[in-house]
């Protein structure tokens, strides 16, 4: 049995989290307020504790530190409904084992609190030496609500404080070059050089002598030797966009640097020493680059120590207003809020070209409003070039806008019965549409819909549809 302490003031979150930990068979002791932890502490030390950032008093992460003292450093989760990049590093800072944001899956924070009870069992035969970072000034481009982000926020603040390898994956316009920055800036190069270094940009014939310099004569034009953007970067960190577009021989040399941290410029016979941390990104498909012979496999592995991903825009739809309302202040402060037509309307829309697209039709529309209310007119035509959406994508689209604006009417309370709700939104349509297609012949229709013929009798009365007014052929069930 093991000892768990719940600091929180909200009493369904503690209720449900109470009676969950106690059918697992932990003991449970709660706090709704950190100066009452304080306390619950001195009289027996948790195994693990759940902590709650807002709270009245003190708040949960300027409690966290001294909780880890008190507690002889038992694994602590936190908790918070106003998740963001800051509070992520904050936490992981303050030593924190986990972050969940509010409203999570019981299932997900039970999972977390065996985890954590798992870390006091090593800790007892083993503890860890302590590796507190620094802090990290959270970039304002990096926005987001959705678990998804919460994610991203948490491996940012997870990784930073290492001098390991980053490999940021996603789509293009998610914010791969925004996560970069946010990662060097808590590490120990954090007051070093930071250089973002384009491939695609650079000179095809030069992209070697680009990144890894020359000496005197190595070439052509080559009067004077001249180090390359690896070795400005010394000290510091260099961040490779778009990976997948390096060559395969300058995929040799930049592998040297990774095993031997060390540089050869070109037409060069002697190395010379390189002390840089690598990130990288790509929005391909490294590895099937890799299966395709155009990216090597070792490189591949040296690069990814760590992995993180940006998710599309419209695996995370949430974040679509908070953005755009970000967005808005950025380029016009005095803008009015977003009016709830064009909400809906940027709910809608594909956003296939992910983040980029957002802010650019966002400032697209703030020139057209001149001052005044954005309405859906004043966007530009969206996703050009892209090809028009299919049928069912446009589907999968307004489901998803359906599905954030039940959240939004709940008032950020947990949904209950979506899949009814859904149900009652969309079968009335497609009956009414069936019907009429095979003229109100109910044996036809339910053949089609793959139910039984009293179902569709049934469901037709329940959303008020009649048949009657439509020809029947002859022999039709009336």
């Amino acid at each position: 049995m093991s000892d768990i302490l719940l600091v929180d003031d909200e009493e369904a979150v503690c209720w449900a989290l109470e009676r969950a930990l106690a059918r697992e068979g932990h003991r449970v002791a709660v706090a709704a307020s950190a100066e009452e932890a304080f306390r619950q502490v001195e009289k027996r030390t948790p195994d693990a504790i759940v902590l709650d950032v807002r709270l009245p008093g003190m708040d949960g992460l300027t409690a966290l530190g001294r909780l880890r003292q008190e507690s002889d450093d038992a694994p602590i989760i936190v908790v918070t409904a106003f998740g963001n990049l800051s509070t992520a590093v904050r936490a992981v800072e303050g030593g924190a084992f986990d972050y969940l944001a509010k409203p999570f899956d019981l299932g997900q924070a039970l999972e977390t609190v065996n985890r954590a009870l798992q870390r006091r069992a090593l800790q007892r035969q083993a503890p860890p030496p302590d590796n507190d970072g620094a802090a990290l000034p959270a970039p304002e481009e990096i926005v987001g609500r959705s678990p998804a982000m919460h994610t991203v926020f948490k491996r940012i603040a997870l990784v930073a404080p290492r001098d390991s390898c980053v490999l940021i994956t996603g789509e293009s316009g998610t914010g791969k070059e925004l996560v970069a920055p946010a990662v060097h800036r808590d590490g120990a190069r954090g007051d070093r050089p930071f250089l973002p270094v384009h491939v695609a940009a650079l000179n095809p014939s030069l992209v070697e002598s680009g990144l890894f310099g020359h000496v005197k004569g190595a070439f052509t034009g080559a009067a004077q030797a001249r180090p390359g953007l690896l070795a400005l970067a010394d000290g510091g960190t260099v961040f490779v966009d778009e990976l997948a577009d390096i060559p395969l021989p300058v995929q040799v040399k930049l592998l040297r640097v990774l095993e031997h941290d060390e540089i050869l410029p070109v037409g060069g016979n002697q190395s010379q020493p390189l002390d840089i941390r690598i990130l990288a990104a790509t929005h391909q498909d490294l590895e099937r680059r890799i299966a395709d012979g155009a990216f090597r496999h070792d490189l591949f592995f040296r690069l990814n120590v760590f992995q993180i991903h940006l998710p599309p825009l419209r695996d995370r739809r949430e974040d679509i207003l908070p953005l755009a309302e970000h967005f808005l202040q950025r380029f016009e402060p005095k803008a009015l809020p977003l009016m709830p037509e064009t909400a809906k309307f940027l709910l809608a829309q594909p956003w296939l070209g992910n983040v980029r697209e957002l802010r650019n039709a966002l400032e697209h529309a703030v020139i057209v409003a001149r001052g005044g209310p954005l309405l859906p007119e004043h966007f530009p035509t969206l996703h050009v070039g892209m090809g028009p959406l299919s049928a069912a994508e446009q589907l999968d689209l307004a489901v998803r806008a359906w599905f954030v604006d039940r959240l939004k009417a709940n008032g950020g309370q947990a949904p209950v019965e979506l899949y009814q709700e859904l149900l009652k939104a969309v079968e009335p349509g497609l009956l009414d549409e069936v019907m009429r297609r095979v003229q109100g012949n109910r044996w036809v229709a339910a053949q089609w819909l793959g139910l039984n013929r009293a179902t569709v009798r049934k469901k037709l009365g329940v959303y008020g549809l009649t048949d009657a007014h439509r020809p029947a052929p002859p022999g039709a069930d009336g």
